[in-house]
């Protein structure tokens, strides 16, 4: 029985590495073949004042409905339009303020005639992937993507495999290409990604911080009986120690309290208490780096004071807001 499983493993590993390098090489002729149709196709799908509508039968429907999907996520308004339903009345969600992108590996897909007809009547942009270079689809394209020549990497070469796989990185490139284009951020995609585990990656420490009288602050010369009733009303189990000119010199936490216990603590001043050089994080910075800094030493904190960028490097920044181990958590920073 081990030398049959030991054969059946090797048959399938050998099948799954066949597959993945078939492709692989797909892809490989892939990137060598663009050329300027690609940035063509870049400058229609940029200069449009609606969105992407993406159209595919079958496999290449598959993959057009994911290529809007990432589109959309990406800062590039998109929509997919099953080209059957497309000739029923949901022609009706392509405007002349779109352009269509259509997919087709053999550029003969007669559910496309109609979509193919209605831009080309309406004057509406229409970019094609397809491997058919004399097909009708790459014909009537203001552009035409090609893939190059590649065989299937199933068994029987005929399932659409390596094809669709072309397709679909053709189409991430276009994305990722428009994506570069319009400048998108880290912050832009947060904002289109708000409830999802890498939205809440990317949350800023200016979103989640406190600001304004919410921040514990005391001035170096505050004796300590009134430093302790700051901390205790503004609840962050800290305060921040300010010059008379509001720069951060340093901040008192519950191990400076301990410290200096036995040394009459109510009658001393917030400056003979503090720990000088607090650790600081600028409002842009995301909220992972705030848990790394709060982490980083032996001894962990649970809130870091906010400074503007210009004043990071200051030796008295001025705070503008604080940022508790909590606000993280409830973000879902983790």
């Amino acid at each position: 029985m081990t030398a049959i499983a030991d054969s059946l493993l090797n048959a399938d590993l050998e099948a799954a590495r066949r597959v993945l390098a078939t492709e692989g090489d797909a892809l490989a002729a892939l990137a060598r073949s663009l050329d300027g149709r690609f940035s063509k196709a870049l400058d229609l799908l940029i200069g449009i004042e609606g969105r992407v509508i993406v159209s595919g039968m079958g496999k290449s429907g598959h993959i057009g409905n994911k290529i809007a999907a990432t589109f959309a996520s990406t800062g590039t308004p998109s929509q997919f339009v099953h080209p059957g339903e497309a000739s029923h009345g949901d022609l009706g969600f392509v405007t002349r303020k779109d352009a269509v992108l259509l997919l087709s590996n053999s550029g003969k897909t007669a559910e496309l005639t109609d979509i193919i007809d209605f831009t080309r009547r309406n004057g509406i942009p229409m970019i094609a992937i397809t491997a058919g270079v004399e097909s009708p689809l790459a014909q009537h394209a203001d552009v035409a993507l090609i893939l190059p020549p590649a065989r299937e990497a199933c068994a029987i070469e005929m399932a659409p495999t390596t094809s669709t796989t072309m397709q679909l990185a053709l189409g991430d490139a276009l994305a990722v290409a428009l994506m570069k284009r319009r400048g998108f951020t880290a912050d832009d995609y947060r904002e289109l990604h708000p409830g999802g585990s890498l939205g809440r990656k990317l949350v800023r420490v200016a979103d989640i911080m406190h600001t304004g009288t919410e921040l514990p602050l005391v001035n170096e010369n505050r004796v300590m009986s009134e430093v302790l009733i700051e901390i205790t009303s503004k609840r962050f189990g800290c305060a921040g120690v300010v010059n008379a000119d509001g720069g951060l010199i340093g901040v008192i936490t519950d191990g400076d309290l301990r410290r200096h216990m036995q040394n009459d603590l109510l009658k001393q001043t917030a400056r003979l208490v503090m720990t000088g050089k607090p650790r600081l994080i600028r409002p842009g910075a995301l909220g992972g780096e705030a848990l790394r800094l709060m982490n980083q030493n032996a001894v962990p904190v649970t809130c870091l004071f906010v400074v503007a960028d210009e004043d990071v490097t200051k030796a008295t920044p001025r705070p503008v807001g604080i940022v508790h181990i909590h606000d993280c958590l409830r973000a879902g920073v983790a």
